[in-house]
């Protein structure tokens, strides 16, 4: 089977031919003083694109390996964590908590809500002796944003130390570790960086390399640890194993096209495509799954099923019939997802999403008005009211 026309899901998504022909550079020794610059300059500029101070490793794996790792630097057995879950991903870490031995307290919402930083006081008041508060900025699945820069200063005052997964969030939406007293961040390029899914960016702040200090089982010697980059690249310069040479140089290609771009002209882009999809849909006749616009992250639209199918079963109908990859919703509820992030935030590319999703719900069956959906995307393209300056 040959790949999909347009992937249009929740990512990877589509990369840029520039950070294409990056990763295609020439395979080369990890010590040479070529890739050694590409190697600082993808570091700095990763710190650039998450606006941090903190210091930033760049670990060769997923990010979903990074954080694995920075729970397992920081989690002691029997220390008090409490984990935000407001869909899949926040749920899922909990479980981690709990297998590294957390007595875990926890705040969870419904999957088509956002977390409540007055429900996060009152947790944090009622267990002093939390040590270690976990929360997920942007929720992909679910399409849903938790307020980290209100949850991040409430942690700060209780001297906890906070962990954010911004994997779907840096590069598409707001996002300031620093200013939002947020200590351990763990992000991906594969998301609305358009980059490569093999690197995690991993920033960690004084508070947080304290709380790894106290756990004297933070692993060591192993492709988990933090520590050891730490030791190794940080303080010595060198690599703790052999890092991914093809994904850096792809990392570094699309971190610099952000920058060169700027943090605000990004955002506007994501959030015109994001307003685009959201009223197209709804203007067809579709009910969006967040319960409100205001906690709706910017890097898809999600979209409840019509009753009598299943999101499985439309994604299936779409990429089948239309060539589109679309995204269903991986455990957050019965939807469907269009993702617009990095590359496929612009131009017609949200419009092409929504146009194969409508038509293969009518297809199925669902009385949608196909017209009036895609008159309503385009008129937020083509409005020069919401074009970004």
């Amino acid at each position: 089977m040959k790949p999909a026309d347009f992937t249009l899901s929740a990512g990877p998504t589509q990369c840029s031919s520039r950070t294409l022909a990056a990763m295609g550079s020439p395979m080369v020794y990890h010590y040479d003083p070529a890739f050694l610059d590409t190697f600082r300059r993808a570091e700095e500029a990763a710190k650039q694109v998450l606006r941090t101070s903190a210091d930033v490793l760049l670990l060769q794996g997923e990010a979903v390996l990074g954080l694995e790792a920075a729970g397992r630097a920081m989690v002691r057995p029997g220390m008090a964590c409490l984990n935000l879950s407001s869909g899949p991903f926040g749920k899922g870490y909990g479980e981690w908590l709990r297998a590294w031995g957390a007595v875990v307290h926890e705040v969870e919402v419904p999957y088509d809500s956002a977390v409540d930083p007055a429900d996060v006081e009152r947790a944090l008041r009622a267990h002093p002796e939390i040590e270690l508060v976990a929360v997920v900025h942007s929720e992909t699945p679910a399409g849903t944003l938790n307020p980290v820069q209100e949850i991040g200063p409430l942690a700060k005052a209780h001297g906890a130390v906070t962990i954010v997964d911004c994997v779907s969030s840096v590069g598409g939406m707001p996002f300031e570790p620093d200013a939002w007293q947020l200590d351990l961040c763990v992000a991906g390029a594969q998301k609305c960086l358009s980059g490569p899914p093999g690197v995690s960016i991993v920033s960690v702040s004084a508070d947080a390399w304290a709380l790894v200090a106290k756990n004297p089982d933070a692993p060591r010697y192993s492709f988990l640890s933090l520590l050891d980059w730490k030791h190794s690249r940080l303080e010595g310069g060198r690599f703790p194993y052999t890092p991914s040479v093809g994904d850096v140089h792809g990392l570094l290609a699309c971190l610099e096209q952000l920058l060169e771009e700027g943090h605000e002209a990004s955002f506007a882009r994501h959030a015109r495509a994001a307003r685009a999809c959201r009223r197209g849909a709804t203007a067809a006749g579709l009910r969006l799954w967040p319960r409100s616009e205001a906690i709706m992250s910017t890097c898809t639209t999600s979209i409840a099923t019509p009753e009598g199918l299943t999101d499985a079963q439309v994604q299936a109908h779409v990429r089948e019939r239309y060539g589109v990859m679309l995204s269903g919703g991986h455990g957050a509820g019965n939807l469907m997802r269009i993702g617009h992030m990095g590359v496929t935030a612009d131009t017609m590319y949200p419009v092409v999403g929504l146009a194969a999703l409508l038509r293969a719900l009518a297809d199925l069956g669902v009385p949608v008005d196909i017209g009036a959906g895609l008159d309503a995307a385009l008129r937020v393209l083509s409005d020069a009211a919401e074009v970004p300056a």
